[in-house]
């Protein structure tokens, strides 16, 4: 499977949408295998990884993010189901989109869901296996908007911003962090 070969289905090269795509996914699959690979006691799947890294972000084309140059209709916090069903319709492995669905935030309650009335499937989206929890620890290092993406994003400030979005999507994220000595 090519991660490429499959975000070019949706994708057209030289975009706006493509270009940050690629290159925030890119860095996102090199910082997953970096913790990974310092993790390898635990057996982590570094081919599903790097794969699955190229593709979280794939649903960003269907919202609205202009300043990353997606003109979709729906709420950005809705990339990653939409990724998820992207993917599940290539006939990938359901892992693949689960790493879509799962990655945003620090994975996201059916609770949270519920209780702040967000425009998601209400179900639980928090990630659950080791290659699930790497990719969403390390796609928080890296921003896609153009203005931030320069900037180098420290754990600290990762916890603080996820903390005033939701207290459990910090504690998660700290946790993982402290797993995987970030």
């Amino acid at each position: 499977m090519n991660p490429l070969a499959i975000i070019e289905k949706f994708y057209t090269r030289g975009t706006k949408s493509y270009r940050i795509l690629v290159e925030h996914s890119r860095i996102v699959a090199e910082k997953s295998l970096e913790i990974a690979r310092s993790q390898m006691h635990l057996n982590p799947d570094l081919e599903f990884i790097e794969k699955a890294a190229m593709l979280h972000d794939i649903g960003i084309f269907m919202t609205r993010a202009k300043a990353i140059g997606c003109t979709g209709e729906k709420p950005y916090i809705c990339h990653g189901y939409l990724g998820k069903k992207l993917l599940d319709e290539q006939g990938l492995l359901p892992e693949y989109g689960l790493v879509c669905e799962r990655h945003t935030g620090a994975g996201i309650t059916r609770e949270n869901i519920l209780s702040n009335h967000i425009l998601l499937p209400q179900r639980d989206m928090v990630p659950k296996s080791l290659e699930e929890k790497i990719i969403c620890v390390a796609d928080k290092y890296h921003s896609k908007n153009p203005k931030y993406a320069d900037k180098k994003i420290t754990t600290s400030q990762i916890i603080d911003k996820l903390g005033k979005i939701n207290k459990d999507h910090a504690k998660r994220f700290s946790i993982w962090a402290d797993e995987f000595n970030l």
